[in-house]
C-alpha cells in the first residue's frame, strides 16, 4: 500500500513568500532564515509535487505554470487559516476578495476610475489595493504575483522577459479644456487657435504626448506650451488655475468639467488615448480583472 503524499505547510509558506518577494535573499530575510534552508525546504515541495516552481529570470525568480496554481491555493489556505483565528477568537469572518491594481501613473485617473468603478459593485464585496509607478515597477510586480492586473496605456512592451497578456479595454479621442475665459477664447476658431495658445503638455514619452504632438505638427500649430507635467490629476489642476488649455480623453468629458471646474472648448478624434490591461492569465478568471473588462465596453462606446 502506497504512504499517502501530506502536505507539508511550513514548506507552502516558504514557498508563498519568496514567490511575493521575487528572491530568495528577500524571503530569506523576511522568513530570517538562512538561505541555503530556504532554497532546500522550496526544494522538497517541488520534489514533493514533482514539478518545478520556479524559473529564473535575470536576478529575479518568475512563477512556472505549477507555480502559479500552487500559488493561488497558498493563497486560498492562508487566508482561511486567518479566517479560522477569526471565528475562533468570535470575530466576524466574511472575507472580502482582494484586487491588487498596478495604475501606470501617465493614466488619467478619472478614467482609471471609471474602468475601476464595476469592481466595487462584485457580490460579496471587493478591498481594491490600488499602486500607481512607472510601467516597468508595476510589471515586475505583476511578474511577482504582487497584483492581479496593471492598467496602462500601452501593452506589454517586447522584451520585458515578463509573461503577462495584453487585453485592450479600449480607445476614445480627446477633448481640449480650459477655465471658462479661456475657453471662450478659443472654441471660435478651433483648432486654428491653438497656434500661440498656452498649453499644458503631458510629460515627453507618454503616448498621449506623442499623438498631441504629431497632431499638432500635421496642423502646423505650435502652442505656447507653458508646462509638461506627467501627472494626469495635477495638469488637470493647473489647468483649473488658468495656467493653460489641456487635453483628456473624451469618454470623461463630464467628469472632468464637473471636478475641475473647467469646460470643453473642442476635441478631436486623430488622437486617440488607449487603455490597456496586463494580466499575468491569458484567460482572464479573476473576477475583479472580468468586471473591468466588461465595464470597459461599456465606457469606450
Amino acid at each position: 500500500m502506497s504512504v499517502p503524499a501530506w502536505l507539508n505547510y511550513h514548506h507552502l509558506l516558504y514557498f508563498h513568500a519568496t514567490a511575493r518577494e521575487g528572491t530568495m535573499t528577500a524571503a530569506a530575510k523576511k522568513l530570517r532564515l538562512a538561505q541555503p534552508t530556504l532554497s532546500g525546504q522550496i526544494k522538497q515541495l517541488e520534489d514533493m509535487l514533482g514539478e518545478p516552481l520556479f524559473e529564473r529570470r535575470g536576478r529575479r525568480l518568475e512563477l512556472t505554470e505549477a507555480g502559479r496554481t500552487v500559488y493561488h491555493y497558498a493563497d486560498e489556505i492562508f487566508g482561511l487559516g486567518q479566517e479560522l483565528l477569526q471565528a475562533v477568537r468570535g470575530r466576524p469572518v466574511g472575507r472580502p476578495l482582494r484586487f491588487a491594481v498596478g495604475v501606470v501613473d501617465t493614466l488619467p485617473k478619472l478614467a482609471v476610475y471609471r474602468l475601476l468603478e464595476p469592481v466595487l459593485r462584485l457580490p460579496g464585496g471587493t478591498r481594491l489595493d490600488v499602486r500607481d509607478g512607472d510601467m516597468h515597477a508595476l510589471l515586475v510586480d505583476l511578474g511577482a504575483h504582487r497584483l492581479d492586473l496593471v492598467l496602462a496605456d500601452a501593452p506589454l512592451p517586447a522584451g520585458t522577459g515578463i509573461r503577462a497578456y495584453s487585453h485592450a479595454l479600449g480607445e476614445c479621442g480627446v477633448t481640449f479644456f480650459a477655465r471658462l475665459d479661456v475657453a471662450q477664447a478659443l472654441a471660435p476658431t478651433f483648432p486654428r487657435s491653438l497656434d500661440g495658445a498656452r498649453m499644458l503638455l503631458p510629460g515627453q514619452g507618454s503616448p498621449l504626448r506623442r499623438g498631441l504632438d504629431e497632431w499638432l505638427d500635421r496642423l502646423s500649430l505650435v502652442p505656447d506650451v507653458v508646462g509638461e507635467i506627467g501627472d494626469s490629476a495635477l495638469i488637470k489642476t493647473f489647468g483649473q488655475a488658468g495656467a493653460g488649455a489641456f487635453a483628456a480623453p473624451t469618454a470623461v468629458v463630464g467628469e472632468v468639467e464637473r471636478q475641475y471646474d473647467v469646460v470643453a472648448f473642442g476635441s478631436t478624434d486623430d488622437v486617440r488615448e488607449r487603455f490597456w490591461g496586463i494580466s499575468a492569465e491569458r484567460r482572464i478568471r479573476h473576477p475583479a480583472v472580468s468586471a473591468v473588462v466588461e465595464g470597459a465596453r461599456t465606457l469606450f462606446v
